[in-house]
């Protein structure tokens, strides 16, 4: 369970004495759903509520929580509970080859390196992507990518993935291969995108805009609410 207690981000403003600027305006939420999705414009605010999630934007005001672990005072124990994939996945793919970046993920909960190394091929092979084990991070495809840092996110055993536009840089057909297998977790995810279709697919749609929530309900009201925002001028590109 995830939960928003009146919780919002300000920082200083660019010039002295100037108000400070709100990049996410208080608010109150408790996020329980399978699947949530998170939309909006640029520069909206999806980013800054995702990393609240799991302490990499910490509140200024009120409290975010993840099963009962305050992301301020208890950041180590929420990012047990929590992983983030990044837009960009070369941002997080720390080791060379595609199996011991995984094995990293690892490095904390297996100390032995065979076993460790076991783990981490199974884990690969339950993406199907075993047969990238020994394949350098930069000969993969972009979707190759994505999924090989999807999968050393989820070996550290995190049972909330968050995701900031994972789909952002995809062709067509990686696309759809992330979100089938995005599909397919047992974790809670919670996720941002600009791909209106994937999100509304999800059980719950939050709409952000202007560093506001201002749509909080079934996915697919949420996509028609932001359809109808753009339409009508409310939301710009």
């Amino acid at each position: 369970m995830i939960r928003f207690e009146d919780a919002g981000l300000s920082v200083p403003a660019d010039e002295p004495d100037a108000p400070v600027r709100v990049v996410l305006a208080p608010c109150t939420l408790t996020l329980g759903e399978a699947r949530v999705a998170v939309i909006g414009a640029n520069g909206s605010g999806k980013s800054t509520l995702l990393r609240m999630i799991n302490g990499l934007a910490t509140p200024s005001s009120g409290s975010v929580s993840v099963r009962g672990f305050d992301t301020r005072t208890k950041a180590k124990s929420v990012r047990q509970n929590v992983g983030f994939l990044f837009t960009d996945p070369l941002s997080q793919l720390v080791m060379p080859i595609v199996v011991e970046d995984v094995e990293l993920s690892l490095k904390a909960s297996i100390k032995d390196q065979g076993r460790r190394r076991e783990a981490a091929l199974a884990a690969l092979e339950s993406l199907g992507l075993k047969h990238l084990a020994q394949r350098s991070i930069y000969d993969l495809s972009g979707g190759e990518r994505q999924l090989v840092a999807l999968c050393s996110v989820l070996a550290a055993g995190q049972n909330i993935l968050v995701a900031d536009e994972p789909t952002t840089l995809l062709d067509l057909a990686n696309n759809e291969l992330l979100q089938r297998t995005i599909d397919s977790l047992d974790q809670q995810v919670v996720y941002a995108t600009h791909d209106l279709d994937f999100a509304a697919r999800a059980d719950r749609g939050l709409l952000v805009h202007g560093g506001r929530i201002v749509f909080d309900g079934p996915a697919d009201a949420a996509v028609e609410e932001y359809r109808n925002r753009v339409r009508s001028g409310s939301i710009s590109a």
